[in-house]
């Protein structure tokens, strides 16, 4: 695909960044639940207005106003995913405790009191990556190998209800899992990994059965490289990956693919909303064609959009919205709300559209 610049749809959201606290270390994970932000990663503070609040791996921040909430469970290590249902806030790392508490690099927290639930606990054998609360499941991926002493292949499920690990759901993979995105009938899961359930031929991106985990044939897409994250809309399924620079790939529903975008860095996160389609990463530029160099230079031109871009969800058509952002590896994670009109961004980045604002960023 060649690309070109379309004009920027009206419901699109604003490229303005607006007023959140920023964090003193990096931000690894975004989930929005109504008016409210929930951040996880390193930090060990928030800054407001340039006064310093203790912040320990996992914040929320008032969607609205902006304002940094008062929620405030501290976790003693990385918080690197986090999935919201009904009050509950799941959230999964590489952590022993939560305010204390022993923990496992998962755990749930009341959404509203920052209360360390007492009957979630689990034990972990490796580190789960990615989250997502649907069909009365929590989802889990990563690289462990075993859940309270249970073989896990990467890809675990619990009961939402009881909390209880799901003995049903029980697909395997055989590498890093990155990403998992529950949409209708379907769980999307993508990685670094070849093999599923035994089965070759569903690198790096499959669709899973929500309750037996069982291949879903149908959508076999095979993307060449990692896929870091993933969302899914009525038209189809939109995938972020790594590789020679990075892309961003359309497919439908039944894997065949619609459209690539191609960018001189790796494509970290990717986000439906508003009639269009919000990719972020580490690329300074949008090239003009498919033909990267070695390093991942466009070969053949492009155009500036630096850590974040919008992209046509029909033909994948480069946008006109430009929220600049700096650093080097610059957005790691993003979450949208469609009833909100708001898009978040976390990362490593420092400042937006040159001025003040360190790894979170909202736009709307």
């Amino acid at each position: 695909m060649v690309l070109a610049v379309a004009p920027t749809p009206a419901e699109a959201i604003s490229s303005n960044s607006q007023p959140v606290p920023s964090f003193n270390g990096t931000v690894w994970a975004l989930a929005y639940s109504g008016s409210t932000l929930y951040v996880g990663g390193d930090f060990t503070a928030a800054v407001v207005r340039g006064k310093t609040i203790k912040r320990n791996k996992l914040a929320a921040v008032n969607a609205t106003t902006g304002a940094l909430l008062s929620w405030a469970p501290s976790a003693n290590g990385r918080v690197k995913a986090i999935a919201v249902s009904g009050s509950s806030v799941y959230v999964a790392g590489n952590f022993s405790a939560i305010s204390g508490q022993k923990r496992d690099s998962l755990a749930r927290i009341d959404g509203s009191s920052g209360a360390v639930s007492s009957t979630f606990k689990h034990s972990i054998s490796g580190s789960p990556y990615a989250a997502a609360a649907a069909n009365g499941r929590l989802y889990l991926g990563g690289t462990f190998s075993a859940i309270d002493g249970q073989p896990r292949g990467r890809l675990a499920a619990f009961n939402l209800s009881t909390g209880a690990l799901d003995g049903a759901w029980r697909p395997s993979a055989d590498d890093q899992v990155e990403a998992i995105t529950a949409a209708g009938t379907r769980v999307y899961v993508g990685g670094r990994f070849h093999r599923v359930n035994g089965a070759s031929g569903y690198d790096r991106l499959v669709a899973l059965d929500p309750s037996r985990g069982s291949i879903v044939t149908g959508f076999k897409p095979r993307p060449s490289v990692i896929t870091y994250g993933i969302t899914v809309t009525s038209a189809g399924v939109f995938s972020a990956h790594g590789g020679r620079g990075g892309t961003v790939n359309a497919y439908t529903t039944s894997g065949s693919k619609r459209w690539t975008a191609t960018f001189d860095g790796d494509g970290q996160a990717v986000v439906a909303l508003g009639g269009a389609i919000y990719v972020g990463g580490h690329f300074d530029h949008a090239c003009r064609t498919s033909r990267t160099g070695s390093q991942g230079t466009c070969l053949d031109g492009a155009v500036d959009r630096v850590k974040l871009a919008a992209l046509s969800p029909s033909d994948g058509r480069l946008l006109g919205w430009t929220a600049n952002l700096n650093g080097i590896e610059g957005v790691l994670t993003m979450a949208g709300s469609a009833g909100l009109g708001r898009l978040a961004a976390g990362g490593t980045f420092t400042t937006v559209n040159g001025a003040n604002q360190k790894r979170l960023a909202q736009f709307g």
